[in-house]
């Protein structure tokens, strides 16, 4: 697919979180650099403790991730190169995101093999 080189935007209202230069594509999830914008400091923590959220292998941490990742997708919007994305699952760590989005709102369920 022909999504290697795009630059994604992450934004929080008019601030930029940060971009995202794609270099890796395993459909559905894209990867790439992640360069911070002003806004990313206020919503760093959140995305760490998504991050730890869905890594962890307990019989109760789903639900508190769902909590983070709406808190995420209530603070933050994920725009293409065409636009803003209806929906998508990101996650940021360090210089590196990778995400999952759709033209169509996910199922509700959790994403129990995110990576």
């Amino acid at each position: 697919m022909g999504f290697d080189g795009e630059v994604w935007r992450v934004h929080s209202g008019d601030e930029a979180v940060g971009e995202i230069l794609i270099d890796d594509a395993d459909f559905p999830w894209l990867e790439g650099r992640f360069t911070a914008g002003p806004a990313y400091g206020a919503v760093q923590e959140l995305f760490a403790r998504e991050l730890a959220l869905a890594k962890r292998d307990d019989e109760d941490h789903w639900k508190e991730w769902e909590t983070v990742h709406d808190e995420i997708r209530r603070r933050v919007s994920l725009s293409s190169p065409d636009g803003p994305v209806p929906e998508f699952l990101l996650h940021i760590e360090g210089e590196r995101a990778w995400f999952r989005w759709s033209d169509e709102p996910f199922a509700d369920e959790p994403f129990a093999d995110e990576e």
